[in-house]
């Protein structure tokens, strides 16, 4: 199908300030959709459809594509290929169906204010999204530009900081950029209570630690007292080990199978962009826990199904990669888990107990792939002397599925 849609970045200047070339495809459009902010521009181009956009998105997918095949224009602000309608509905039509005309973004607009260099600011969109999304940014001396929802998007940012020890982030507030009504603030994440502010802006955010702030990188192996369990946890050094076997990569789907406290799927999602994880948890206390570890560590979109293996597997998206961590001796589980991946993905499974450990060596000794042994020791005392105390040493059998 030919190009019928053009989706047209409008900037706080209005669509009157837009390109001859692209003013004339809204001129020449059969239908106009936009937000009410640039319908109220167009009440004098003559005889259109104007139509303003409807919630929730999936309804307003279906006012676009309901069109396929008029002459249509979609005004969005700024760039609609950045976290914007265009960037959704690449996902819903063909390539040859639709045209951008990017305007600049409220990013590239906020970085030239600030004296950014663009290329070195983390990026992200808190626009109906959660704020927790921002925890894997928050890393001394980082800078980020963030999308915002409303007022209370700067609430969040700043009870984040807080939260996280970082109370003299520097904080900007950037309203209205390029328009009239444009106009910038500057002040700390410990004085952003009480600050008055409109709907339409962007944040500037320059994160600074404060001495007793945790480091919480994207890199795999976060301590393990920041995440709440009842002892069903991969420790430190060995998660660390089984996600550098995982191998995550950016939009990849894992299972976490016996989630236990969910470290496993939410480190996954942490250490690559766009990376998804499901938790399958048998115990219902667990499943909760997992979902309160995903929000407080910066992945909330992390999905958690409380049930037993293998009945809870069925029906959930085939995953790229696979990590076995409870019933690792259980062959049903195991059988379901391997028919479930992927061709040429990974599953990974850690075993403690000698039933464990010889349903892995039967599982090598079939399939291939590779074992090792992972022994960690921890500085102990006994009496004034000090000693390296071995834990329980665990068993890793790693595999990648033949591509047939």
């Amino acid at each position: 199908m030919s190009n019928w849609l053009d989706i047209v970045g409008v900037t706080e200047a209005g669509v009157e300030a837009l390109p001859a070339r692209v003013k004339n495809l809204v001129d020449e459009a059969e239908i106009i959709l936009a937000p009410g902010r640039f319908l109220g521009q167009l009440a004098s181009i003559g005889e259109r459809e104007l139509v303003g956009w409807n919630s929730p998105l999936s309804a307003m997918i279906e006012q676009v594509t309901k069109n396929r095949g008029r002459p249509t224009v979609i005004l969005a602000t700024g760039d609609p290929n950045w976290f914007g309608i265009g960037a959704t509905l690449s996902r819903h039509l063909e390539r040859d169906e639709f045209e951008l005309h990017p305007a600049l973004s409220a990013f590239q607009l906020a970085a030239a204010k600030m004296r950014w260099p663009l290329q070195d600011v983390v990026t992200l969109s808190l626009h109906g999204r959660a704020v927790e999304n921002l925890h894997p940014h928050i890393l001394p001396a980082n800078r980020i530009l963030a999308l915002t929802s409303n007022g209370e998007t700067l609430v969040g940012v700043a009870q984040t900081l807080i939260a996280r020890n970082y109370e003299n982030s520097a904080l900007a507030v950037l309203e209205n950029l390029g328009g009239t009504g444009e106009h910038i603030r500057s002040f700390t994440a410990g004085n952003a209570a009480g600050q008055s502010i409109g709907d339409f802006y962007t944040i500037a955010i320059e994160c600074v630690a404060g001495p007793d702030a945790a480091l919480l990188p994207p890199i795999p192996g976060l301590p393990d007292a920041v995440f709440s369990h009842d002892g069903q946890l991969t420790k430190r050094q060995v998660r660390a080990a089984t996600l550098a076997a995982l191998a995550p990569f950016p939009g990849a789907l894992l299972w976490d199978v016996g989630a236990g406290s969910g470290s496993i799927g939410i480190e996954w999602m942490r250490s690559a962009g766009k990376a998804k994880a499901i938790c399958f948890e048998s115990n219902k206390g667990r499943a909760q826990t997992i979902a309160l570890n995903a929000k407080k560590l910066g992945v909330p979109e992390l999905k958690v199904i409380a049930g037993s293996a293998p009945a809870s597997l069925e029906g959930q998206p085939a995953p790229d990669a696979v990590f076995i961590g409870g019933a690792v001796a259980d062959k049903a589980v195991f059988q379901a888990c391997w028919k479930a991946l992927k061709p040429g993905g990974l599953l990974v499974a850690n075993a403690v107990t000698l039933e464990g450990q010889a349903a892995l060596f039967s599982r090598h000794e079939e399939l291939g792939g590779e074992m090792c042994s992972i022994a960690v020791s921890n500085l102990s005392a006994i009496g004034k002397q000090s000693i390296f105390k071995p834990r329980l040493p665990v068993t890793q059998w790693a595999v990648r599925k033949p591509v047939i």
